[in-house]
């Protein structure tokens, strides 16, 4: 073997072996987007009231993101009257800061609607009017870049509910339109490296994941009518399907797992399994169904088994990996609500705002214990955090954070 032939399959080794993402401390739905945790040694049943509450705060403002949850810090958003704040708190839940990051969504819904990224003292998110920003542990804004401004992206009918993307030194974000369906900035400095004009679509309320196919890492987010895959290396952009729902709302990030990718929206869509082929530069479709039609709950893939609730399809849902097929539909705490997982246990929490353990069953929905959440303000959307030992639940203005470790 020559040297450039050594070299070069030294890195493709590297690049195989290496995580998806680089060091990133917190984001979306767990350290792969999957709605999984690595918490350990938790209960396996609670006490008839719950699990014992350790702490919450008040006064963070109407929001349905969720905590981003460091070794030392949380960050949460929220609304004030028109305008958007990051929270940095301590882990007994004393504040650090605040700080306001722009006009924030006060129409329909009221709220601030994205989960921050955290990876070192650096924190991104993005508002609902497309404002991305940056900020440093001291809570000063390092940089800003309107969207909307840039990009003339179009905002959505309920605002953007992005939660960004870093992979390394660069960062992922989705104007959607005519010109630029998706754009890569220096995270450092929030210049644009790269403009993706992609399919031409608005932006689909989705958070992208990164993930490994074929000896190639690839960004999937779903677009207003679409699902689509770029090549995160290159940014060329490989290939999108048809997932059209009634409103152009796509809010669930994409799944993959054994070289499959699984696609979820509500308003009765369902969901759609895809084949990408070997180098991942195509896909085609291997079965649809529409249980469950989470329309922003997502769900969870374990064992071969998809766990969801529904939308029109009201009730908590098990779906076949493989085959497609529905496994059970059940009525349960509320019917509907999101899911994440950890220690082998499913995590619902329901839009009726019950907090519930369950287990992963291919036979029933089975609920070994569950609480009530009576504090906060608004619906009940959004998603926990679990981290080390505790889960994080927001519920408008407040975040209570409860004692779930041995």
């Amino acid at each position: 073997m020559n040297i450039k032939s050594y070299i070069g399959t030294a890195m493709a080794l590297l690049l195989l072996l290496s995580p998806a993402f680089g060091q990133v401390d917190s984001q979306w739905r767990g350290p792969n987007r999957d709605g999984k945790y690595p918490g350990k040694n938790l209960l396996n049943v609670w006490p008839e009231e719950g699990p014992s509450l350790i702490w919450s705060a008040e006064d963070l403002g109407e929001g349905f993101s969720s905590a981003a949850v460091t070794a030392d810090r949380v960050y949460i958003t929220g609304l004030f009257g028109s305008s958007g704040f990051l929270f940095a708190l301590d882990h007994s839940g004393k504040l650090l800061w605040k700080k306001e990051y722009g006009k924030e969504w006060s129409g329909s819904h009221p709220g601030a609607r994205t989960t921050p990224t955290v990876v070192g003292n650096r924190i991104y998110l993005m508002s609902a009017f497309g404002l991305v920003v940056c900020f440093d542990r001291d809570g000063k804004m390092v940089w800003s870049l309107d969207l909307q401004k840039q990009y003339k992206a179009p905002i959505l009918e309920w605002g953007m509910t992005e939660s960004l993307l870093i992979d390394g030194d660069r960062l992922f974000c989705t104007p959607g339109g005519p010109a630029v369906m998706m754009a890569v900035l220096d995270r450092h400095t929030g210049k644009v490296l790269q403009e993706i004009k992609g399919n031409g679509q608005a932006s689909g309320y989705c958070s992208p994941c990164l993930i490994r196919h074929g000896g190639r890492r690839l960004v999937l987010t779903m677009t207003a009518k679409s699902v689509v895959a770029v090549d995160a290396d290159s940014g060329e952009y490989l290939w999108k399907q048809p997932h059209v729902t009634d409103y152009d709302v796509n809010a669930n990030t994409p799944l993959y797992i054994d070289g499959r990718v699984y696609v979820v929206s509500g308003y009765g869509t369902g969901g759609q399994m895809f084949q990408p082929s070997a180098d991942g530069s195509s896909t085609k479709k291997v079965w649809a169904n529409g249980n469950p039609d989470s329309q922003m709950g997502s769900i969870i893939a374990l064992n071969g088994t998809i766990f969801g609730s529904g939308h029109n399809n009201r009730g908590w849902h098990a779906v076949d990996w493989t085959t497609g097929e529905t496994l059970y539909s059940q009525r349960a705490i509320g019917n509907k609500g999101n899911l994440i997982y950890a220690d082998g246990l499913l995590y619902a929490y329901s839009e009726r705002g019950d907090v519930a353990l369950v287990k992963p069953d291919q036979e029933n929905f089975t609920v070994i214990s569950s609480f009530p959440i009576q504090a906060g303000s608004g619906p009940h959307w959004a998603h926990p955090v679990i981290k080390d030992g505790r889960l994080y639940v927001r519920h408008g203005n407040t975040l209570l954070v409860y004692q779930i470790g041995n």
